[in-house]
């Protein structure tokens, strides 16, 4: 099992990693080639150059079943879920079977109102209250995995 982190601004970046070797689980960053993430010491980064979502494709083809990916984005989260991983957002939410189909009727919805020149509102500020959620789910899934 791995930790692979969408880290093109992921705000819990350093708790990942703190996560990560208090129970020796390795971390893959994968970031785009805007991204200077080489002060991170004893992970892996991965620089993804390309389109925009190169990032995505990047963690895509490297996830494997039993690996935990973090990630906002519900299309990616989707993709590693097909492939039998767990994913979770850096606010704690767990993406599932269960949940993510309407996760993307609700982006593409937003899209399509965007489109049409309508407006929709953004993702309200990361609290520490966030974190804390972050950091309770992704440490009781890493000693679950573990187990």
């Amino acid at each position: 099992m791995r930790i692979l982190v969408d880290a093109d601004a992921c705000p819990v970046t350093e708790d990942i990693i703190e996560i990560g070797r208090a129970r020796s689980i390795a971390v893959i960053l994968v970031c785009d080639f805007r991204q200077d993430l080489s002060r991170w010491d004893g992970v892996e980064v991965i620089t993804a150059d390309g389109p925009s979502d190169a990032a995505d494709w990047a963690i895509v083809g490297r996830a494997r079943p039993g690996d935990i990916v973090v990630t906002q984005d519900f299309g990616l989260a989707s993709l590693v879920l097909a492939k039998g991983c767990a994913a979770l957002s850096p606010r704690g939410r767990r993406f599932t079977a269960e949940n993510i189909d309407l996760l993307l009727a609700q982006r593409e919805a937003g899209r399509r109102i965007r489109r049409a020149g309508g407006r929709t509102k953004g993702p309200s500020a990361f609290t520490p209250e966030d974190r804390a959620a972050f950091r309770q789910v992704l440490s009781e899934l890493a000693t679950a995995r573990l187990e």
